[in-house]
């Protein structure tokens, strides 16, 4: 059952749990944040669109795009997602999509527009990127917000993201990383911990966590729940749980694609 949104609490719906892997019960990255009438969305893999479909949510609902990096898992409905923000006629959206990534996100951005044109424009009242500047923390105020980044260790344009809701309560969002100190300061006392935990412990591979580095992550950080994602096939035969415990006591959750939880 979805908790009760109102203008006191937060709501996170994990749209997609999985990998660049196909699989019918996890989709790809993304997640869902509502607060205080506004709607982000963190990274959009393929199967997001219909996943908010899901929710309740359409694309003109989404105030926010937020990207961790450009692998196609993560990034994939970026160009879907704008192309249905311009049909039948394009007056569909009344609100602004900004977009969020880190280095090098706006020439990205241009590069797709080289190749689809007119398909992924929409007027410039409606429609704006941010890059953050994948150096050193990066804080923003998108009011009533607050929001701050840092650069972990995954791709050179990696970033995790951190929301301050209108309360002060934080979630943080980590994006693909290998085991990262940025992430341990960004996630410092927040509410929640959304992390990557690609494989089991002993299919460690770089640029990824396992359930054990996760945890030392958010025991480090004394975040108040972490919860682990983006499962690749083989977590599916290990006890992703246990393997988090030997370095993490705190509130625990493995996500699912279509999980719903307020920020407490």
């Amino acid at each position: 059952m979805k908790p009760e949104q109102n203008s006191h609490n937060t709501i996170v719906t994990i749209l997609g749990s999985g990998t660049c892997v196909p699989s019918l019960k996890r989709s790809s990255c993304s997640v869902l944040v509502e607060s205080a009438g506004c709607k982000f969305l963190l990274d959009a893999g393929a199967g997001t669109m219909r996943r908010l479909l899901h929710t309740g949510t359409e694309v003109f609902d989404i105030s926010y795009l937020f990207f961790s990096h450009f692998h196609p898992d993560h990034i994939g409905e970026l160009v879907p997602f704008i192309f249905a923000n311009k049909y039948p006629d394009g007056t569909h959206r009344k609100k602004p999509l900004t977009l969020i990534g880190g280095k090098g996100f706006q020439d990205f951005f241009y590069q797709l527009e080289g190749v689809f044109g007119e398909w992924i424009r929409l007027p410039s009242e409606l429609f704006s990127i941010v890059e953050l500047n994948g150096c050193n923390f990066d804080q923003r105020f998108l009011a009533p917000f607050t929001i701050g980044s840092l650069p972990v260790n995954h791709r050179p344009e990696s970033v995790a993201i951190r929301i301050t809701d209108p309360n002060g309560k934080s979630l943080v969002y980590s994006g693909d990383t290998d085991f990262s100190e940025n992430l341990i300061t960004l996630a410092s006392n927040s509410h929640l911990l959304i992390c990557e935990s690609s494989f089991p412990d002993q299919l460690k591979v770089p640029g990824h966590l396992t359930p054990s580095l996760a945890g030392e992550i958010a025991s480090r950080a004394n975040v108040s729940t972490l919860m682990l994602t983006h499962f690749y096939p083989e977590c599916d035969h290990e006890d992703i749980e246990k393997q988090c415990r030997k370095t993490y006591k705190g509130p625990l959750i493995l996500a699912e694609d279509l999980m719903v939880l307020g920020l407490e």
